[in-house]
């Protein structure tokens, strides 16, 4: 039997109670379905239109201009225009809704698209990338806001989901390129087609979105509260108790009708309206300490994940002495072990709980790295680096979720901060190994990241919610009884 939440008895690991039956009696409702195959929708979009950049990278560099290094400061700009994007997205979602800013951002971050490609020197290149940046930042943010809206509906995480399919659209987007590019068609005409049809799409999805006022995000709304049919307790309802006529309530109504010695303020005959039990506007709140844990995880952890984005295919050329074809598997093996992984990690949070993912995929990215750096045989390395993506793939996704559901009212903000330092650390990364390749070989560069890992592990509790404080003078004051 599960302990009850407010003993302590119970290590509650994160939103996975099911969501009771809707007003009509769906659970979730079809509304709420659609809004789930709309967010899936945005995810494919983005991962498309970012690997769709990926493979003409190098094909953009030759009309530019430019050498490599050039390019490596460039790609820091696209960086910061996706951090200022995350920023100004996450705060425009919550003011306007993500049903607004999402349709928006994703016509942007398609639409900029073709600039990249148009771009033939190293400051129109540059301009360029911050815009496409800032429009994927936008972007970014505000689908991953709306994911969290639609986790909350469902009462169960589906945030990995999600990211799953972000990695197959990268996938798709990956073949598509390589054909058009063995077709010959000119960057130009490729960049702007596909992005002019991502925009197509991004507004023909729209109206899957979850809007205000509607019964969908009523459910939404209402998704955290619900915990009934997952056998949680509920703090005990206000009944409606007859007031006397001074509005205040005795202690005891039996006996000797002795009235407490000092009164309170009148009970209301029925629960407040959801409305009235709101937090304060965001604007007056500063984001809690525990949102800035999250973000300090996911920077460390992101910054492992960029290691296999940035030196996987390195590694296993330069020190293990493989061919490129064979090399090019490192990444291959890392990325598909990471898609996988992602699409059981929803299941696994909703049985165990995202601080069980957290902590138990960083000890088993940790293990894999490990396994990597030291391997001398390639095939070990191999395995190494997929094992590596299996145990980072949930746990990204668990910190943006936890983030979002620190505040209802302000998610959109939450996210971007965590979804900023997290990109952050996915630019540190290259920053960060590449000087210390001076010092050490490349494979002992790699413990580095093994460390955050292991940091991970041991604070992966931060994805505990706190316990809720019951109201005051309310039955669900009284001290809670375990229940086993």
């Amino acid at each position: 039997m599960r302990k009850d939440s407010r003993s302590g008895g119970h290590e509650d690991p994160g939103p996975r109670a099911t969501v009771g039956p809707a007003p009509g009696g769906t659970a979730p409702g079809a509304r709420l379905r659609r809004a789930r195959l709309g967010t899936f929708a945005y995810f494919a979009l983005n991962g498309f239109v970012m690997s769709v950049w990926v493979v003409h990278i190098p094909s953009i560099e030759v009309r530019a201009g430019i050498s490599h290094a050039v390019l490596g400061w460039l790609l820091l700009c696209l960086g910061a225009g996706a951090v200022a994007g995350l920023r100004l997205g996450g705060s425009l979602s919550d003011r306007f809704g993500t049903h607004r800013t999402l349709p928006a951002a994703a016509v942007l971050c398609s639409g900029s698209l073709v600039l990249p490609g148009l771009a033939e020197s190293a400051w129109a290149l540059g301009a360029a990338v911050v815009v496409f940046g800032f429009g994927n930042g936008c972007m970014d943010v505000s689908m991953n806001t709306h994911a969290v809206q639609v986790e909350r509906g469902y009462g169960r995480p589906v945030m990995s989901a999600f990211h799953a399919v972000f990695s197959i659209g990268g996938v798709f987007a990956a073949l598509v390129g390589a054909r058009t590019i063995s077709w010959g068609w000119s960057v130009p005409l490729t960049l702007g087609g596909i992005g002019g049809l991502c925009a197509l799409a991004s507004v023909v999805t729209a109206p899957a979105l979850l809007r205000p006022g509607t019964r969908a995000a009523a459910e939404a709304a209402a998704g955290d509260a619900a915990p009934k049919e997952a056998g949680v307790r509920e703090p005990a309802p206000v009944r409606d108790v007859p007031v006397p006529e001074d509005g205040v309530r005795g202690e005891s109504t039996r006996g000797s009708g002795a009235r407490e010695a000092a009164p309170r303020p009148p009970l209301p005959r029925r629960p407040a309206p959801v409305a009235e039990s709101l937090p304060a506007p965001a604007a007056k709140r500063r984001p809690p300490r525990r949102v800035w844990a999250l973000a300090l995880l996911a920077l460390i952890l992101m910054l492992s994940e960029g290691v296999a984005y940035d030196w996987s295919v390195l590694h296993v050329q330069t020190v293990l002495d493989a061919p490129a074809a064979t090399a090019a598997l490192a990444y291959g093996a890392f990325a598909t072990a990471m898609t996988a992984g992602r699409l059981s990690a929803d299941r696994i949070a909703a049985r165990f709980g995202p601080v069980f993912v957290v902590r138990y995929g960083a000890g088993l990215a940790a293990a894999g790295l490990t396994a990597a750096a030291l391997s001398s045989w390639v095939p070990l390395a191999l395995a190494g680096w997929a094992v590596f993506g299996l145990g980072l793939s949930g746990c990204v996704p668990q910190f943006f979720s936890a983030a979002g559901h620190v505040d209802a009212e302000t998610s959109g903000a939450n996210v971007s901060r965590v979804a900023g330092l997290g990109y952050l650390g996915m630019l540190a990364g290259p920053a960060i190994i590449g000087p210390m390749t001076a010092f050490m070989p490349l494979n002992m560069t790699f413990f580095l990241p093994v460390a955050f890992c292991v940091t991970a592990v041991f604070t992966a509790g931060i994805l505990r919610p706190p316990a809720p404080a019951p109201a005051t003078g309310s039955p669900a004051a009284a001290p809670a009884r375990t229940r086993t």
